[in-house]
């Protein structure tokens, strides 16, 4: 709200280039919003598919978990009015990349009753295979 007023104080004493580095900001800010929101809706997605590939198993609540995450990364992800995505292909493979270690220790919590570490976990899954298919269904949800 802060920036707000100070764009519209800006704007009403005619120093129109800092308002325009303001809203430059501004937007960065909503950007960033974004991503960080579509980020944690990715670590659970990649806590249940750790979880299902480690267990070799699956549950409806588990299932549920999965779409609910794709269904918010894909509302998160597009823009309103462009119908274009904050994040690219690109972009959000980077973002999976980044995640997947937080992800498998959030895993090893909750797999096997939290039986195994994060490094024991890792050992029984296929990290690649997990991201590649976080990849897939998210851009297949987008499309």
């Amino acid at each position: 709200m802060e920036e707000l007023f100070e764009l519209r104080t800006h704007i009403e004493k005619g120093r129109y280039a800092e308002a325009l580095v303001l809203l430059g900001e501004m937007e960065e800010m909503s950007r960033e919003d974004k991503i960080n929101k579509i980020e944690s809706f990715l670590d659970i997605l990649l806590i249940h598919l750790i979880k299902q590939h480690a267990e070799k198993r699956t549950t409806r609540s588990l299932n549920t978990s999965v779409y609910n995450a794709l269904r918010q990364i894909e509302k998160i992800n597009k823009k309103r009015k462009s119908g274009c995505y904050y994040l690219n292909a690109d972009e959000l493979n980077a973002s999976v990349e980044e995640s997947y270690r937080a992800s498998l220790k959030y895993a090893s919590l909750e797999a096997f009753g939290g039986a195994f570490d994060e490094t024991e976990l890792a050992r029984m899954v296929d990290e690649s295979q997990i991201k590649k298919e976080a990849l897939e269904l998210i851009l297949k949800n987008q499309s």
